[in-house]
């Protein structure tokens, strides 16, 4: 495939991998699959390998989604705080399996548990990955109504991570669901305000915004196709870049 990224084979020195909380589910329906985390792992590993600084922002959906609690009649605010606490959980859960691979790796929790994790210092966070330590970023921004969607585009600004990597369950961004329809278009690049005014299933508002203001582009590719967060960085596989 020939795009922007194909022309140097590590076009991103530091990057952030934004995934949800249910790809670790594999084909369960809840909770973690650790042979799914530790292919995750692998990916990671593969693009450590090549020299790559790598943050992390993973979602703590496969263990509760605070809307879905919020809408069940539960208080808002406190059913985001059990969703950021999900995050944390599903931190560690990657940190281990990194950490079986003999990768150094640091969570970084935005609500303080100083048994489990460091609390957010950022010029220590930046320093653990000038020291080639993957940093996992835990619990969102610490704050409610915030998805980790917002938290990975604010944690990668505040790293000075020149792309985000957005991994999901197809290989980009389409103009509809392409599980449900045939006739789905792939776009190949797509621009902030497009995403914004068409409504295109790529992150929330708010974290589309923060990319936009920062000039931070989103690659958009497939968890599911192994090799594929590696083979991008190395100029090939298929994805969507969503950029200004």
């Amino acid at each position: 495939m020939t795009n922007e990224l194909a022309s140097a084979s590590r076009p991103f020195n530091r990057v952030m991998l934004k995934i949800s909380g249910e790809a670790l589910m594999g084909d369960q329906g809840y909770g973690l699959h650790p042979p799914t985390v530790a292919r995750i792992a692998d990916e990671v590993e593969a693009v450590h390998a090549m020299g790559v600084e790598i943050c992390m922002v993973i979602g703590g959906g496969n263990i509760f989604r605070g809307l879905q609690g919020s809408a069940q009649g539960m208080e808002r605010t406190t059913a985001d705080y059990m969703g950021m606490l999900a995050t944390v959980m599903n931190a560690l859960a990657v940190q281990s399996a990194l950490e079986a691979k003999g990768l150094h790796c640091r969570v970084i929790s935005a609500i303080r548990m100083d048994e489990v994790c460091e609390p957010y210092i950022r010029r220590r966070a930046i320093r653990h990955l000038e020291k080639k330590r993957i940093v996992i970023f835990a619990a969102g921004t610490g704050n409610p109504y915030f998805t980790t969607d917002t938290a990975a585009t604010l944690r990668a600004n505040e790293m000075n991570c020149e792309a985000i990597f957005k991994g999901t369950k197809v290989d980009g961004v389409y103009d509809k669901d392409p599980t449900r329809h045939a006739d789905a278009q792939r776009y190949q690049n797509v621009s902030y305000d497009e995403v914004l005014q068409k409504h295109l299933a790529v992150m929330d508002a708010s974290a589309i915004a923060l990319a936009r203001d920062n000039n931070l582009p989103i690659i958009v590719f497939s968890l599911d196709e192994p090799g594929g967060f590696c083979g991008i960085l190395s100029g090939k596989g298929t994805y969507t870049r969503v950029h200004g």
